[in-house]
């Protein structure tokens, strides 16, 4: 195992609240995987192996090949016809491994084969800009169990990644989701990246992946919040304007590719999940020369991460629809965009904790309406929603893969080979 450095921390924040994404040292990993116990990202205390989805109710909507496009409230693929996106991140590239994590315990093939196996047809894949400096070099890989990866750039990796992955059927949205390995940043420029460098690099991986059709767009900045406004004409705060300008920028090089657009932490005086209120969509919506390449992406989060009002509320969780559709998803109800919720996750999602019960509520909700999702996340070390995976990166949470297969559409056809 050729772990050096651990990853680092990643922190989040709701109002008033934190959410960590611990990074593990090596000596943790190491017990980990060898079934030792890890509190700090402690999840289900199921045994369940690899669940399948045949028992469960499949919803329509793999698609054909071809890029996709957007006609009022759905994503559509080159024949008109609706595509849903229910999907997974897999995070690691952003952190100072600049690799996807849990490559010390196994291979990356049998990471993607598994990942498909369990009927996910969609892979959002966070990045950090500096990964593509020729400084930074990848980390926490075993490269006996990833011999194909000794020697390759952050970038190469990237590459094998999203082959991996479309080669499997998986569609890919690659994530903007911090500017450098040591934290998120409140705006999609920062100290340590520029406004040209941020829009360049992502000029640069349309150019990159043009010719992948499977790879399907740009999700611009991962939880646009603080500082960032929605709508009010400022150059250095508005994200709506912001995310104009880079979707027009990469259409010029790549206008297949689908943009991606977060909402912001507020509207007006009240505060919401990073990234997850929408609302200032109604007067200020992202227009692009491509018309129909835009869909919204909202973050939302249960009491796992902070224990909002809403979640003690006499009515919980029938409350709930009213929330999501003031933040979020009215754009889908009325038809004026897609909507991707592009991370949503917890602990529990069985029993009648708060938690669990939020969840699925939530995936009822979303399979109510047809929302597209990218569930966070594929990796156990998220240190308060915990993952797809296990501890020990290989079994499957067998109630968090029962509550998520209520609700998947199929995967594109895998290529022939893989």
């Amino acid at each position: 195992m050729d772990q050096n450095n651990a990853p680092t921390t990643e922190t989040k924040r709701a109002p008033r609240s934190q959410r960590l994404r611990f990074g593990i040292a090596a000596a943790v990993v190491a017990a980990a995987a060898v079934g030792g116990t890890v509190t700090a990202f402690a999840v289900n205390n199921s045994d369940g192996q690899s669940a399948t989805t045949t028992s469960a109710a499949k919803a329509s909507g793999a698609g054909a090949e071809g890029p996709l496009s957007t006609k009022k409230g759905d994503i559509v693929d080159s024949d008109g016809k609706k595509v849903v996106l229910t999907g997974v991140n897999w995070f690691g590239f952003e952190t100072g491994t600049y690799a996807p994590h849990g490559l010390w315990t196994r291979g990356w093939e049998s990471m993607l084969d598994q990942m498909a196996k369990q009927g996910f047809n969609t892979m959002r894949l966070p990045y950090a800009n500096d990964m593509f400096k020729s400084s930074a070099k990848p980390d926490g890989i075993d490269y006996h169990k990833n011999p194909d990866l000794k020697g390759l750039t952050p970038q190469q990796i990237m590459d094998k990644i999203v082959k991996g992955a479309t080669d499997r059927g998986i569609r890919v949205i690659l994530d903007q989701h911090r500017p450098d390995q040591y934290g998120q940043s409140e705006l999609w420029h920062s100290q340590s990246l520029s406004e040209k460098q941020w829009m360049d690099d992502w000029v640069k991986l349309a150019k990159r992946y043009k010719n992948n059709d499977r790879v399907i767009g740009a999700d611009l900045h991962n939880e646009p919040r603080g500082q960032a406004t929605w709508g009010d004409g400022n150059p250095k705060t508005d994200w709506q304007l912001a995310a104009t300008k880079a979707g027009n920028a990469i259409h010029k090089v790549n206008k297949n590719w689908l943009i991606f657009v977060e909402g912001t932490d507020r509207h007006k005086n009240e505060q919401f999940w990073w990234g997850g209120d929408l609302q200032g969509v109604k007067k200020h919506p992202v227009k692009l020369k491509e018309s129909n390449k835009v869909v919204y992406s909202a973050h939302d989060y249960g009491p796992g991460v902070y224990n909002q009002n809403w979640f003690m509320a006499k009515d919980f969780p029938k409350n709930m629809p009213a929330i999501w559709e003031k933040h979020w998803a009215y754009i889908k109800k009325q038809n004026i965009a897609p909507l991707l919720l592009g991370e949503f996750g917890g602990k529990k999602t069985a029993g009648k904790s708060s938690e669990a019960v939020w969840q699925n509520a939530l995936m009822d909700y979303l399979k109510k309406h047809q929302i597209s999702y990218t569930y966070w996340t594929w990796n156990p070390d998220s240190g308060d929603t915990g993952g797809v995976l296990k501890n020990d990166w290989k079994t499957i949470d067998k109630n968090k893969m029962k509550m998520l297969a209520k609700y998947q559409t199929p995967l594109l056809e895998a290529k022939k080979g893989t």
